[in-house]
């Protein structure tokens, strides 16, 4: 694992067969991943804290919010004007947002949000989201059910 000229990570065909061996599961062990890419427990351990520690990858567990006691969840498509990236930064404050992108389209902002009610989600739209400085529009996109969530694609 290097860093090219404009900062960006370059990583090697052993780093990468590590990403991928914890996309597939991220509890498999260190000495089951350094079987499969040729390498020592440790030297796997010692590699997967550079790739936590660079910011490459996060070792998470994922859930289903709808399944932990959470009654809504929903993507919130926000049009905004100003700095976007401050937008951002204000709604990854929030403590219902689990997801910000700044995109190129109908919405300048997606935000995945977690309620636990009907009323909560409203709170949070109308006296969080859109009270945030530059905010001028939502549309709240309800999930009924999650039926596909993958980390799983692979490295280039």
């Amino acid at each position: 694992m290097s860093r090219s000229r404009r900062g960006h990570v370059v990583l090697d065909d052993v780093s990468k067969a590590i990403i991928e061996q914890l996309q597939q599961d991220g509890r498999r062990s260190y000495a089951a991943i350094g079987k499969v890419v040729g390498l020592s427990e440790a030297a796997v351990r010692q590699r997967v804290q550079r790739l936590t520690e660079s910011g490459v990858m996060q070792v998470v567990a994922v859930t289903d919010p709808l399944q932990l006691g959470f009654a809504r969840q929903a993507m919130v498509g926000i049009r905004a004007h100003g700095e976007l990236e401050l937008v951002a930064e204000a709604l990854s404050e929030l403590e219902e947002v689990d997801y910000v992108v700044i995109t190129a389209g109908t919405y300048d902002i997606l935000a995945e949000v977690v309620a636990e009610s009907d009323d909560h989600l409203l709170e949070l739209i109308s006296h969080k989201i859109r009270t945030v400085p530059n905010v001028e529009s939502t549309e709240t996109f309800m999930y009924l059910k999650l039926q596909k969530q993958t980390y799983s694609w692979g490295v280039r």
